[in-house]
């Protein structure tokens, strides 16, 4: 399994140390072209105005919408996260919408406020290390969407079929549950 990491803008590297601890090959993608032969996607964190910008520059906005809704799997990461929602406010932006959510952008504050926290859940991921940066708050979910992790009744690792965003920053930690979910869904 090849995954294409969006390496636009933001924190791709530390996405492609992850995958390369997990034993999985990665490319970077910067065009369309990158696109090809790639089985899962991963959209980093970063800042989402600036990516899409840059998605369209390099026109790259659509074939990456269009790769993000043909089954593969792939996780948006905070500003990646925003890219994959449907409805972006704070302020209102256009995005991929690819998942049924709507997100805050910077909801928990400035960059001063990010924060590293513990969550609990029922599944297999009680005791993630969750590292927030910036962070999006996911303020509502489709039907569809299955709410993995939440943090103080907010989610912030949700899923449909293939498409899971978390709005914190799973690659920033040791802990590769959440990335091997993904590329196992």
């Amino acid at each position: 399994m090849t995954v294409g990491v969006l390496a636009i803008q933001g924190d791709y590297a530390a996405h492609q140390r992850a995958l390369s601890a997990l034993g999985r090959e990665s490319v970077r993608v910067k065009t369309p072209a990158h696109l090809e032969g790639v089985d899962a996607l991963i959209l980093p964190g970063g800042e989402s105005t600036t990516m899409l910008k840059l998605l369209e520059n390099e026109a790259l906005f659509e074939p990456l919408a269009a790769a993000c809704r043909s089954g593969m799997p792939v996780l948006g990461t905070c500003a990646g996260a925003i890219l994959l929602a449907k409805h972006v406010s704070n302020p209102e932006q256009s995005s991929l919408g690819v998942l049924d959510i709507s997100v805050e952008r910077n909801a928990y504050g400035r960059q001063l406020d990010s924060f590293v926290t513990t969550l609990s859940s029922d599944g297999s991921f009680d005791g993630v290390e969750a590292v927030f940066i910036r962070a999006p708050v996911i303020r509502s979910t489709g039907p569809d969407v299955e709410i993995v992790l939440e943090h103080e009744g907010d989610p912030v690792l949700v899923r449909c079929g293939p498409v899971w965003a978390a709005t914190f920053h799973p690659e920033m930690t040791s802990d590769t549950r959440i990335l091997s979910a993904v590329l196992t869904a």
